[in-house]
Order: C-alpha cells, then sequence, then structure tokens
C-alpha cells in the first residue's frame, strides 16, 4: 500500500494546475445514462472515484474510454443492467446516484443503499423521497432499493427540509426526462449543481433557476449527446490556496474559477495571506518567516464556507498565532483529523461540532492516517508546514479526489513523494 511522504519547511513557489472538479465529474458521468448518444466531458480528472464510477457504469451497458488525456467518451446506446451491487456501491457512496438516470430512462433499478460513512450518516431519504413524488413506487429490501416506474416519471414539487447537493443533483437528472414540471424548493446552488443543469440543458433539458434556492425542470422526452467542459474544481484549488498560505511563498493557482470560492478568500486575507484575484487564476502570498494569524469559521451550504475546506484550514489554523474557533455545521462527525494533527503537535480541543485550536509556532513530522478525503490533504497541509517528515499512510483516500498531487506540490517546490510500503492497496471504504 501507497504512502506519501513529505519533508517540511519548505515555502511553496510556482504555479499549481487546476483539474476539473471531482464532485461534478462523477454525476456528469451518471448523467450520461439519460441518452443513447455519445457524451464526451472534457476537462475529467483521472480519480479512483471516476474508475470506480466508470465500472459500474460499464456494467449497466455503458461504453467508457479514457484513452484522450483529459477527456472522458461514455456511451450507452442500450441499458443492458439495471442493478448496481452492493460491492460496487460501497466503494463509493455517489455511484447511489445511477438510481434517478435508469428509473427516468428504462423504468426501474435496483440500486445498494450506500450505507455508512465516516464522516457522518447521510442518509439517502431526500433521495427516495424526491423520486416517489415524481411517481416511483420504492421497496426497500435486504439493503437495496428497488425502484419501479413502468409508466414513466412524472412532475411534482419538491420541497427539500434542509439543503442537500447530493439530492438536488439526483432529483434534476431524474426530473429531465420526467412528464410535466418538477420544482425543487430549497435546492442546493453550488456552482457543480449549476454544471449540471448547463450539462442537461446542452443535451435538450429545459432547466432554470440552478444556482438559485428554486430549480424548475420541464422534462422532455430524450435527451441528445454532447460533449462538454467539467467545471474547475473549487475544493481542490481551496486546498492548494491554503497550502500556499499555511507554508509561505507564492503560488498562482491556474486554470480555476475564483468566484467559486467567495468564502475562502476573505479568510485567508485575516490569516495574514496576500490574496489577488483575476478571471482564471488566483495568487496567494504569505511570508514564510511570519506565523498566520488565527481565524474563526464556521462551515455553511453554499456560498458558505465549505465543509470540505474546513479540514484543511484547520491545519493552517494549528501553526496559527493565537486560538480559533472551528464550527462545522453541516456532518457531524468530521473532525477525525484532529487526533492526527496532534500526533503533530497540533493542541485541538473538539466538543460536539466545534473544535478550540491554539495555534503552536511549530509542528514535527510524524506517522499519520488518513481518515477520509479530505482529512488526507489536510495532513499534507501539515506535513509541508512541519519540521521533519511525515508519513501520511492510507492515501487511497487521497486519491479519490486529488489528480497528481504530488507533481503538482513538487512542481511548487514541495519535498514530497510517494512510497509504495507493500501490499495491493485494496482497503477501501464508503465515500
Amino acid at each position: 500500500m501507497d504512502s506519501i511522504r513529505i519533508t517540511g519547511g519548505r515555502a511553496l513557489s510556482g504555479a499549481i494546475p487546476i483539474s476539473g472538479a471531482k464532485n461534478s465529474a462523477i454525476k456528469l458521468m451518471a448523467a450520461a445514462l439519460l441518452t443513447d448518444e455519445k457524451v464526451v466531458l472534457t476537462n475529467t480528472p483521472r480519480l479512483r472515484d471516476t474508475r470506480l464510477l466508470g465500472e459500474l457504469l460499464v456494467d449497466l451497458g455503458m461504453s467508457v474510454d479514457d484513452g484522450t488525456p483529459g477527456a472522458l467518451t461514455l456511451h450507452a446506446p442500450e441499458i443492458t443492467s439495471t442493478i448496481a451491487p452492493y460491492d460496487r456501491v460501497r466503494k463509493m457512496r455517489a455511484t447511489f446516484n445511477v438510481l434517478g438516470p435508469l428509473l427516468a430512462r428504462v423504468g426501474r433499478a435496483e440500486v445498494s443503499l450506500p450505507g455508512g460513512c465516516a464522516i457522518g450518516a447521510r442518509p439517502v431519504d431526500l433521495h427516495l423521497d424526491a423520486l416517489t413524488r415524481m411517481g416511483a413506487a420504492i421497496e426497500l429490501s435486504q439493503g437495496y432499493v428497488r425502484a419501479f416506474a413502468p409508466a414513466g416519471l412524472r412532475g411534482a414539487q419538491v420541497n427539500f427540509p434542509f439543503v442537500s447537493v447530493g439530492a438536488t443533483e439526483h432529483s434534476m437528472m431524474a426530473a429531465a426526462l420526467a412528464k410535466g414540471e418538477t420544482v425543487l424548493e430549497n435546492a442546493a446552488r453550488e456552482p457543480e449543481i449549476g454544471d449540471l443543469a448547463d450539462f442537461l440543458n446542452s443535451m435538450g433539458a429545459k432547466i432554470e433557476g440552478a444556482g438559485t434556492p428554486t430549480i424548475r425542470i420541464q422534462g422532455v422526452e430524450r435527451l441528445s449527446g454532447i460533449t462538454h467542459a467539467v467545471v474547475p474544481d473549487r475544493i481542490e484549488a481551496g486546498a492548494y490556496a491554503i497550502a500556499a498560505a499555511t507554508a509561505g511563498g507564492e503560488v498562482t493557482l491556474t486554470g480555476m474559477n475564483p468566484a467559486h470560492l467567495s468564502a475562502l478568500w476573505p479568510l485567508l486575507r485575516q490569516a495574514g495571506a496576500d490574496v489577488t484575484l483575476a478571471d482564471t487564476t488566483a495568487t496567494i502570498a504569505r511570508d514564510p518567516a511570519a506565523r498566520p494569524q488565527a481565524v474563526d469559521l464556521e462551515t455553511q451550504p453554499y456560498p458558505g464556507f465549505p465543509t470540505d475546506l474546513q479540514a484543511p484550514f484547520m491545519a493552517m489554523m494549528c501553526i496559527a498565532d493565537g486560538a480559533s474557533i472551528v464550527r462545522e455545521t453541516i456532518f457531524e462527525n468530521r473532525f477525525m483529523h484532529a487526533s492526527e494533527l496532534m500526533r503533530m503537535g497540533a493542541r485541538i480541543d473538539v466538543k460536539g461540532r466545534e473544535a478550540v485550536v491554539r495555534g503552536v509556532a511549530t509542528l514535527r513530522g510524524a506517522p499519520v492516517m488518513a481518515t477520509d478525503l479530505r482529512a488526507s490533504v489536510s495532513l499534507v497541509i501539515a506535513g509541508l508546514a512541519a519540521e521533519g517528515e511525515t508519513q501520511i499512510s492510507r492515501v487511497y483516500h487521497l486519491d479519490r479526489g486529488f489528480e497528481r498531487l504530488e507533481e503538482k506540490l513538487s512542481g511548487a517546490g514541495a519535498a514530497i513523494r510517494r512510497v509504495n510500503d507493500g501490499g495491493d492497496g485494496s482497503e477501501e471504504a464508503a465515500a
């Protein structure tokens, strides 16, 4: 099994290119099931998650070709299976999102429930409630969702009791081929929602209001194939921006959309970093001889501070001058990285959904273990700033969401490398 080793204490300097968004690509891949024509996704990251979803899509009858660098060609002229088994879904939660497209296109699906998740329950009740409102008959049996809509789905009014990105996206995909109008209230507003809407509209769907709390979808009879560029990954960009502000130096992020991180930039500036924004770039600079300043943060649904950047930001606060309070409002168990950061000398007190971080002058490299995707990159960021060597194990979590991380950081001056410590890396967790 691989590990990542970092020798810290080096300022970063240079440019880091930002890949396409993992969180968008995997939903666009599932949405390609809605058409019998060819779909080409450009700016697609090559990640463990996209590979795992691709394997499931092949099982369902789709051809998946990633032979062209940065592009993924998907074609499902016929759905040959409507079953997504537990062995596939347990490896990545997002595979559950084939349920809606299968139901909309062929009127039936049998998909395993995704099960537990390291960072919280993340139930699929909202997904199933929306599909039921659209006329699907749903049975839960032996850990599977069996859904039927032999006469097709129909438009419905769906009021989400709380904001859910996954349920919003899933409902949009299903409603695209439903009969009549579907209205989603209290919908998620993330850029990935807008990317999915743009993708579906280019295929012939009729979706209005993406990026607002109310989304209206007028169902159409069929969707066509298209070529679509995946939106840049705002979470990857944010993580590298925090890395630059933590290690010090000057880094320019390229091929990204600074507007998608409007909640991050003020906090980086409060922490002492200079932030310069342009149309598709962001430059982050901080004097490596000075410590960052302590800043409080609270995660919120978009456009608030992203929960996926909470762990990276906490890593920076571990060496900040002063004490900071980090409040997690999205997931109930997203402080598991705190204990690993403490192995490096961090001072963190966790009580429920709040953590108090008292900055220390220096972190020290240590063997640490990734517990989930975003926790893993927080350990990388801490390792960049620490004295000595940090060894991060279970980096298959990292490979789910960061494309060529070692290459990108080493290109900016980091002393980072991947080491094969033996084993086949087959240990996996639901994501």
